[in-house]
């Protein structure tokens, strides 16, 4: 996979100056999941566990979305 400036890579952000408001909010949705995350490289984590963040992420930014859609913003 390419970016736009030819680059591969799949962990790039389409908004960069979002990057840190998508990091709190994955750190919110581990504590929720009792999933303890550190600073920097969390490769320690378990399949399941990162999965379970992620689609957890996946879950709530839908459901933000389709409530934005269904009240009309």
């Amino acid at each position: 996979m390419t970016d736009q400036s030819g680059k591969s890579g799949t962990n790039r952000m389409a908004v960069p100056e979002a990057k840190s408001a998508m990091n709190r909010f994955k750190e919110e949705v581990a504590s929720e999941l009792g999933v303890s995350l550190k600073e920097g490289y969390n490769g320690d984590l378990t399949s399941r566990q990162a999965g379970s963040i992620g689609g957890e992420m996946v879950k709530k930014m839908i459901m933000k979305q389709e409530q934005q859609m269904s009240s009309g913003q």
